[in-house]
C-alpha cells in the first residue's frame, strides 16, 4: 500500500531585485515580470510504501526541507501533486507550530488539537510526553524560555506520542545532546519496527544507512537518483566533493607541475608498489592523482583476508601522483556488513605527512591496525587519496569497496563489537 505518492512536484519562488519591483509588478496587474523565478523543489516523482523509512540526503540548499514541507502540507506545490495516506507528524524547523508566549503544557494541547486528538487522547499521553522531554520544571514555562535543546525535546516528544502514521523528521535531532540523540534513535527504530511511514532527512550518513530502506538524493532542487542507502551516499559524497571542487582556489597551476622523473618519497623498490585493486563498486576524484593498489595482510606481512577478532591488520596502499600537490594524503574507512562506517584514518589524521608530493611521484604507505572484537561477518575497506587535511580536503581518487575482509570467530559477541573489559565484583 502506497503511504505517500508525489508525482512532478514543484515548488517555486518569486525573486525581486528590489522592494519596489515588487510593488511595480503588482501596480500593472502582473502585465508586468519584475521578477525571476527560482524553483526550489523541481519535478521530484517518487513513491513510499508503508512502512518504509525513506532517508533525502543533498547539499545544502538542494532542496530537501521544502520537500519535507510539501510532503507534511505545510507549503502548496507550484506545480505537480503529493498525496500522504495516514496522520502526518512533523518535527521541521525548530520550534515551528509552538507559541512562545504559551508554555510548554499548553503548546502539547494546541498541537495534539492540530493533529485531531481529543483533549482525552492528549491527556492519556501528557506523561510520555513529559517523561520522555525530560526539561523538568520547564514544561509549565513560556516556551520563549527555552534553550534550542529544550524545544527539539518537546518537539520530538510531541511528534513521536500523537500516534503518527507518517513521521517527518528534518535534521531536529542534530540539535539535542548526546543523551537525547541516543534516546531519539531507539525510538525512531521502535517505529520503525511497528510499520511506520518515516522521512528523514540528516547529514548524518551512518546514520542513513542504518535507518533507510530507501534514499533520495537530490541536487539543485531535483530529484538526481533514488535507490537503496550505501550507493546513495555514495553519490552524494561524489557531489559534495565536486562542490568543493567548483569553489576551491586553483592552489596548483600547470606552471607549478614539475615533470621531471621524482624518486619515490620512501626510496622503495618497484616491488614494494601494490599494483592490484580487487574491487571497485564506485570511483570518483578529481583525477589530479590515482590509487595503485591495496593490499591487506597479517601481522607477518602474508595477504590474506580472514582475520580473528582483536588481530593485527597491515594495510598498504599505493598512489601515483599526476600533478604536484602541497599537502596529499592517503586513508581509508572501513564499513560493517551493513555499509555503516566503522571507522577511517588517514596520514593527516595519524600524525604521519607525507610532504609535497611532485608530478609522477608514487606513494606507499603501510597501517598497522589493531583490529576491535568485531562481531563475525564481511568487512569492506575503501581507500582513497586526497589533497588538504583530514578534516577540509578535495579528493583525488576514492575507491569504494576495494578490499573485503571476514571476521570468523566461535566466540559469542553482542551488538557490534565486543569491548576490552577488565571486571572486579566488590
Amino acid at each position: 500500500m502506497i503511504a505517500v505518492h508525489a508525482e512532478h512536484l514543484s515548488k517555486s519562488y518569486r525573486i525581486y531585485p528590489r522592494p519596489s519591483a515588487r510593488l511595480q509588478e503588482l501596480l500593472s496587474f502582473n502585465r508586468v515580470n519584475r521578477h525571476k523565478d527560482f524553483w526550489a523543489v523541481e519535478d521530484v516523482s517518487f513513491e513510499v510504501e508503508r512502512g518504509k523509512t525513506v532517508g533525502i540526503i543533498g547539499v545544502n540548499g538542494s532542496g530537501k526541507s521544502t520537500l519535507l514541507q510539501l510532503v507534511a502540507g505545510i507549503l502548496q506545490p507550484s506545480r505537480g501533486t503529493v498525496t500522504a495516506e495516514g496522520r502526518i507528524s512533523a518535527l521541521l524547523e525548530l520550534g515551528s507550530g509552538f507559541n512562545p508566549e504559551f508554555s510548554g503544557r499548553e503548546n502539547v494541547f494546541i498541537n495534539g488539537a492540530l493533529l485531531g486528538l481529543s483533549r482525552a487522547e492528549i491527556e492519556s499521553r501528557l506523561g510520555a510526553m513529559e517523561r520522555f522531554a525530560e526539561i523538568g520544571e520547564f514544561f509549565d514555562q513560556p516556551v520563549k524560555t527555552y534553550s534550542s535543546g529544550m524545544f527539539v525535546r518537546l518537539a520530538f516528544a510531541v511528534a513521536i506520542n500523537v500516534d503518527p502514521e507518517i513521521l517527518i523528521i528534518d535534521e531536529a535531532l542534530a540539535v539535542g545532546d548526546g543523551i537525547f540523540q541516543h534516546r531519539c534513535m531507539h525510538k525512531i527504530l521502535q517505529l520503525k519496527k511497528e510499520g511506520k511511514t518515516i522521512f528523514f532527512v540528516s547529514h548524518d550518513n551512518s546514520a542513513i544507512k542504518r535507518l533507510c530502506d530507501e534514499v533520495i538524493l537530490l541536487d539543485g532542487g531535483r530529484r538526481v537518483a533514488l535507490g537503496d542507502p550505501d550507493s546513495m551516499v555514495q553519490k552524494y559524497l561524489e557531489l559534495m566533493y565536486a562542490r568543493e571542487k567548483r569553489y576551491a582556489t586553483e592552489s596548483n597551476s600547470k606552471s607549478n607541475v614539475d615533470s621531471g622523473g621524482a624518486k619515490n618519497f620512501f626510496d622503495i623498490p618497484p616491488e614494494a608498489v601494490v599494483s592490484t585493486i580487487p574491487n571497485v563498486d564506485h570511483r570518483f576524484g578529481d583525477g589530479r592523482a590515482e590509487l595503485l593498489g591495496i593490499e591487506v595482510s597479517g601481522e607477518e606481512g602474508i595477504p590474506k583476508r580472514s582475520f580473528a577478532p582483536g588481530e593485527r591488520m597491515q594495510v598498504k596502499i599505493s598512489a601515483r601522483f599526476k600533478e604536484a600537490l602541497e599537502t596529499p594524503i592517503i586513508g581509508f574507512i572501513i564499513r560493517d556488513p551493513l555499509g555503516v562506517d566503522l571507522s577511517a584514518t588517514n596520514t593527516d589524521y595519524d600524525n604521519a605527512p607525507l610532504g609535497k608530493a611532485k608530478a609522477g611521484e608514487i606513494r606507499t604507505v603501510d597501517f598497522d591496525v589493531q583490529l576491535p572484537l568485531l562481531r563475525p561477518g564481511n568487512y569492506s575497506i575503501s581507500p582513497a587519496v586526497a589533497d588538504g587535511t583530514a578534516f577540509r580536503h578535495t579528493m583525488c581518487d576514492w575507491i569504494d569497496n576495494a578490499v573485503v575482509f571476514s571476521i570468523e570467530t566461535g566466540e559469542f559477541i553482542h551488538g557490534m563489537m565486543r569491548l576490552n573489559i577488565s571486571v572486579k565484583v566488590h
